[in-house]
């Protein structure tokens, strides 16, 4: 019988040969038969005992294997490595002593111990290193640190580590960098240099994730060494974006492009690039590179790993795979992927020896606790809004009868409903024999109201230039998210119907585009820019269907379903609307992040014309989704979006598993509902006589443990109650999920004929029901956001009413002396300050949403003088929120009314000077003879010509109008 011991040291010996180490008995040693030699049961000094394993690299001693029996704890072991590393005979070559590479091992379990860290710890490894990495360690140069009492820092003194030189890094330059982006790489260097395996980075959308990672990884190599570092995406079109990131990062010291100075690998191939430092890939071939296949479809990439996980209810398995073994990378940044990552693929990463660096705007408790709690970076949507990285966001809602509570078609001998095939959208029209209910759960997916699309989309229509961007005249850009392919095409025609626009206005962007339209800038024949449109079907990219939206002025609406829910940047994006339900927060926050981000105002007046700066954006909420208590989803939840399809591949290609089954059980049994006589018959037939309702409850039966428990009892002869013996419960539940599935696992045409009839089962369109609007607002959390804001300003304007020269004037009543243009200023640039970054567009609208018949001029362009109007509302001054425009513009008709009345007489020149001098008063607050030389007065004539038209009266006039339009 085999020892424990002895298994595990046939396990250790298969583990160390597979990394490419001999492994030999002691009175058959060969040094030279292999760059690593692994030397079993090696005596050392007298008291040190025998090293279960001494190994040697380029024939030195470097390093010992203490072998323990599966089940061991590895810690309570380390003290006997550390005995041996010190045994090592004094006529052995060996470059360090005591020996630096410890490892303990059960063959399952194995933990390794590098003494030239700085404060050696030990740390679980999933396989043993190379002799090759070995080798380079024990090769690289000292670090150089300051004397300890007088003496060299022990480190100084021996080869470094790569945790040894993480001590030796510069500052982080700030040049370049936000302040937050400088924070999260400082913080994660301390985390490193505290030797903590694990840390997370939580910074918003558009706060510069991407760009601080780059920043660490660039100090990892230049200052670290390190080998190599794994840049971990979740879907390839972001794996691209991050290539060009890392193509655009210019270098804080060197002042070149990091691609210059070091080789970036994005991996298009299941083959990494022998010099490459940095390679970018997704898990998905990460795994299949571990699997040892040649390579992955570039579709499995695409897709990201929402989609891909949707199948795999467990932790996929891993192997040690010498061609890329566990020390390939140094470091592993993990950027913004699927929460699976954390649970389903987690031995992916923890398959390497390396520091896990995870990026995230939207952590879920998952990403927490994978990341063991380590926080090293806490930047959110609110800090980021606050420091101007991102735009701040209102919630427009919309409410109609059918959204909320669906509705009744009532039968009647004219009533006719459509009947509308899933699959090829053909339509059919049938009389109602019985009232047709339905509720709002069944809207759009078991029943379609035409009027409830077009209700909502009329609404957004007639409100979006008065109420969600007043005084606008172009469509904002706007993203729409539907429940599915087929909602989304309803949402198109709805909105390109209502808005009286063509196809080009409105698209349809999902993972069933078929097409892009490319449309670019080229030079003409005549030298002229000119739109050049091409169109594009194979090798269809996320980015290529994005690209129209993103840089040109059409579509100004692009419906999708959750295509552009992450990673993906639309910057000129200024409206989120949602008609569909989301229950994961993650999720939504994910596609709620699409809107945050900042653009240059240039950049947003290329593609709509008539924005003046992007200063928030609008989330407008068709079903409720902001008021729905989210969840944060389970890792390892049972996914009701799970396609019927791959449940059924699932079945075919062997899977038994309890949720795969239950969630197919459940499935059949809702189909069976819905299909009718003929349809049953047809698939009873092809099941071998079991309807749908048998199936069903046979996999629901093969997975009950009682049901099993109870068919183990009848088998073994045993009483009801009793304990069936092991062996034969797992018999009997492996011959009962066998029988469970054998019809659908033994019939192709069983699972294509039941994918067929799912597909074609129809939805109802209800078109004669007529949908309201129930209520159609900015919601209670905008009017609170609000509320806030303004109730934050006015404390703001009394608690520094003695500092600020422009409150000081406007608290006086009557005002002590006339406000300056350099006061206003200096107000305006005190209330912008961080933290506060108010703005008299953000003001102006906090008010308007609380007392909009109090507010004019919404959506007009602001100037820096409406600042004195919003303290004066502020300060009960005036009853009404008026443009300092406007107010100019009564001030003149009063005074030019009182004039006439006085007999006063202006002629038609001098009128037009008037109105001159009061449009300069109404941006600038005051007139002076020094401004008749600028413009517009100085294409009128300049003082020459003003004091010629005036006279002697000129120096009065502009003392009253001073005095009377600016008060």
């Amino acid at each position: 019988m085999t020892r424990p011991e002895d298994a595990a040291r046939k396990n250790i010996d298969d583990a160390l040969m597979t990394a490419g180490w001999a492994v030999q008995d002691r009175q058959a040693m060969n040094l030279d038969a292999a760059r690593g030699v692994a030397v079993r049961e090696f005596p050392l000094k007298r008291g040190h005992g025998f090293a279960d394993y001494l190994l040697y690299v380029d024939g030195d001693a470097v390093g010992v294997i203490e072998a323990k029996e599966v089940g061991t704890t590895l810690t309570g072991v380390e003290g006997q490595t550390e005995k041996y590393s010190a045994g090592l005979p004094d006529l052995l070559p060996a470059p360090v002593r005591p020996l630096p590479f410890l490892y303990q091992s059960t063959g399952v379990e194995t933990a390794f111990t590098n003494r030239l860290d700085p404060d050696p710890r030990s740390r679980g490894v999933f396989h043993f290193h190379k002799p090759e990495t070995l080798s380079r360690w024990i090769a690289a140069e000292p670090v150089f640190l300051p004397r300890v009492d007088g003496r060299p820092d022990p480190l100084s003194q021996r080869p470094a580590s790569f945790r040894a030189r993480l001590l030796t890094f510069p500052d982080v330059p700030e040049a370049g960098l936000r302040a937050a982006q400088v924070r999260a790489v400082r913080n994660l260097e301390v985390s490193l240099r505290d030797n903590r395996p694990r840390a997370l980075i939580q910074m918003a959308t558009g706060a510069g994730k991407t760009v601080a990672a780059i920043t660490s990884i660039y100090r990892l190599i230049k200052f670290g060494d390190a080998s190599r570092v794994l840049f971990l995406v979740d879907r390839d079109n972001l794996g691209r974006q991050a290539l060009k990131e890392f193509q655009q990062y210019t270098t804080p010291d060197d002042g070149r492009k990091f691609t210059e100075l070091y080789n970036v690998q994005r991996l298009t191939s299941n083959k990494l690039d022998p010099v490459a430092r940095v390679v970018i890939t997704t898990i998905q071939r990460l795994y299949s590179m571990l699997k040892g296949e040649a390579d992955l479809p570039p579709e499995a990439e695409e897709l990201g790993l929402a989609s891909l996980s949707e199948m795999i209810k467990e932790p996929v398995p891993v192997a040690y795979n010498p061609a890329l073994p566990i020390e390939a990378f140094d470091a592993i940044f993990v950027d913004e992927c699927h929460r699976s990552i954390y649970s389903l693929w987690r031995q992916v990463l923890e398959y390497f020896d390396a520091f896990l660096v995870g990026l995230t705007a939207t952590p879920a408790k998952q990403t927490f606790a994978f990341f063991r709690q380590n926080l090293v970076m806490d930047y959110d949507h609110e800090r980021a809004v606050a420091d101007g990285v991102n735009v701040d966001y209102d919630i427009y809602k919309i409410r109609t009868r059918i959204t909320e509570k669906g509705a009744t078609v009532e039968a009647g001998p004219e009533e006719v409903v459509g009947r509308r095939d899933r699959q090829t959208r053909k339509v059919r029209w049938e009389l109602l024999d019985d009232d047709l209910t339905y509720d709002a759960a069944a809207l759009d997916r078991q029943v379609v109201a035409l009027d409830q699309i077009r209700t909502v989309v009329r609404t957004f229509r007639d409100r979006l230039f008065t109420e969600i961007f007043p005084g606008r005249s172009e469509v904002p850009k706007t993203l729409i998210f539907a429940k599915d392919d087929s909602h989304a095409d309803d949402i198109v025609q709805a909105v390109r119907e209502e808005f009286g626009k063509g196809n080009d206005f409105c698209e349809k962007i999902t993972y069933k585009t078929g097409t892009a339209r490319i449309v670019e800038k080229r030079l003409g024949p005549d030298g002229k820019e000119t739109d050049f449109v091409t169109y594009k079907s194979n090798g269809l990219k996320p980015e290529d269907l994005l690209s129209s939206f993103r840089n040109r002025y059409n579509p100004r609406v692009v419906v999708t379903v959750d295509m552009i829910a992450t990673g993906t940047d639309v910057k000129p994006l200024e409206i989120v609307m949602f008609m569909r339900a989301v229950k994961s927060r993650n999720f939504f926050e994910q596609m709620k992040g699409r809107g945050v981000r900042v653009i240059h105002p240039a950049d947003l007046q290329a593609v709509t014309p008539d924005a003046r700066a992007k200063d928030r954006f609008v989330l407008v909420d068709c079903v409720g989704v902001c008021e729905t208590d989210l969840i944060d989803a389970l890792p390892l939840e049972k996914n009701r979006t799970v396609g019927f399809e791959k449940l059924l591949e699932a079945v075919a290609q062997g899977s038994t598993k309890a949720d795969v089954l239950s969630s197919l059980a459940g499935r059949l049994a809702r189909l069976d509902r819905r299909i009718g006589a003929e349809e049953r018959a047809m698939l009873a037939k092809l099941a071998g006589g079991r309807t749908l309702a048998e199936l069903s409850a046979k996999l629901v039966e093969a997975i009950d443990p009682d049901a099993q428990a109870e068919r183990a009892r009848v088998v073994a002869g045993l009483p009801a109650g009793a304990a069936p013996p092991a062996s034969v419960l797992e018999k009997v539940t492996r011959e009962m999920l066998r029988d469970a599935v054998q019809p659908l696992r033994a019939s192709p045409e069983l699972r294509r004929a039941l994918t067929d009839v799912k597909k074609s089962l129809e939805q109802t369109i209800d078109a004669v029901t007529k949908d309201e609007v129930t209520a159609a607002g900015f919601s209670d959390e905008a009017r609170e956001r609000a509320r806030a804001l303004t109730t934050t300003f006015e404390a703001f304007c009394q608690k520094h009413r003695d500092q600020i020269t422009a409150l000081q004037i406007l608290y006086s009543r009557p005002h002590r002396q006339r406000l300056k243009p350099e006061d206003v200023k200096a107000l305006a640039d005190a209330i912008k300050a961080p933290p506060r970054q108010w703005t008299p567009e953000v003001l102006w609208r906090a008010y308007e949403t609380l007392e909009r018949d109090k507010v004019r001029g919404a959506g007009a362009g602001r100037l820096l003088t409406d600042v004195v109007s919003l303290v004066r509302f502020a300060l009960h001054q005036e009853e009404e929120l008026v443009p300092f425009r406007e107010r100019v513009q009564e001030r003149f008709e009063r005074w030019m009314a009182q004039q006439e009345n006085q007999g006063r007489r202006f002629s038609a020149e001098q009128r037009a000077w008037l109105e001159a001098i009061r449009d300069h008063m109404a941006a600038n607050l005051e007139i002076s003879v020094e401004d008749f030389e600028y413009a517009p007065f100085a294409g009128m004539g300049g003082v020459g010509k003003a004091a010629r038209v005036f006279g002697a009266e000129l120096e009065k006039v502009m003392e009253e109008l001073n005095e009377v339009l600016a008060a």
